[in-house]
C-alpha cells in the first residue's frame, strides 16, 4: 500500500485519524520520501486529497517541523487557492516552520499578510503566530513586521486579544516592549476579567526580558 492509498479519503474514511496516525508514523520514521508524495499530493486535482495531504503535512509540522521546513514557499504560495482548507492548512504549516525558515519566508512576508487580513479565523491565528516567528529571528525582520503585528492587535476582534496577544509576544523585545505593553493596556479597557488576566500574564513575561 503506497503511502497515498493510506490518505482517509482513499480509506473511504471521513474523519481525520488515518492521516494523524499516517503523519505521527512519518514524523517517528524521518520518511522523508513519503513526506515528498503527500507534498506533491497537494496539486492532485481532487480537493479531498488535497484536504487529506495539507492535514498530514501540518500534523508532521506539530511534531517534527524540520521535516515540512522545505515545503514553506510552497505553503505560502497555496494560501492562494481557492480551496479554503488548502488556505488555513498551508498557514498551520507555515505557523509550525516559521522561526526554522524565517529567512526565506521574510521575502514573502507580504503574501502571508494579505492572507492574515482576509483569511478566516484560523487562518489569521495561524499566520500571526508565522509572522511572529519571523520577526523573533531577526532585528531587521522584527523592525520591518512588528508594526503591522501591533496594528493587528489594536483591530482584532476582543475575543482574540489574549491568543493574538501571546503569539506576537516572541516577537517582543527591550526596543519594542513599550508599544506592545501600551496597546495591551489599551485593549484590556474592553476585555472581560478572564482575558484580562492573560494579557497580564504576557505582560508579566515580556517585562521579564
Amino acid at each position: 500500500m503506497s503511502v497515498m492509498d493510506r490518505l482517509a479519503n482513499n480509506l473511504g474514511r471521513k474523519d481525520d485519524v488515518p492521516n494523524q496516525e499516517l503523519a505521527k508514523e512519518l514524523a517517528e520514521t524521518k520518511n522523508t520520501s513519503d513526506i515528498a508524495e503527500i507534498a506533491a499530493g497537494l496539486k492532485d486535482k481532487d480537493r479531498r486529497i488535497q484536504s487529506n495531504c495539507i492535514k498530514v503535512l501540518y500534523e508532521i509540522g506539530y511534531i517534527d517541523p524540520s521535516l515540512i521546513a522545505a515545503y514553506s514557499d510552497v505553503f505560502v504560495d497555496l494560501l492562494h487557492s481557492s480551496n479554503n482548507r488548502l488556505v488555513w492548512g498551508s498557514m498551520i504549516a507555515l505557523s509550525t516552520v516559521a522561526d526554522l525558515a524565517a529567512h526565506e519566508l521574510y521575502p514573502l512576508r507580504e503574501e502571508i499578510q494579505k492572507a492574515v487580513d482576509k483569511g478566516s479565523v484560523i487562518t489569521q491565528d495561524a499566520g500571526i503566530k508565522a509572522l511572529a516567528a519571523i520577526a523573533a529571528a531577526d532585528s531587521t525582520y522584527r523592525e520591518e513586521l512588528f508594526p503591522y503585528l501591533l496594528d493587528h492587535l489594536s483591530s482584532c476582534r476582543p475575543k482574540d486579544v489574549a491568543q493574538r496577544a501571546e503569539k506576537i509576544a516572541a516577537a517582543v523585545g527591550i526596543t519594542n516592549r513599550q508599544a506592545f505593553s501600551s496597546m495591551l493596556r489599551k485593549r484590556m479597557e474592553y476585555l472581560k476579567p478572564p482575558q484580562v488576566k492573560r494579557l497580564e500574564n504576557v505582560l508579566r513575561s515580556v517585562e521579564k526580558r
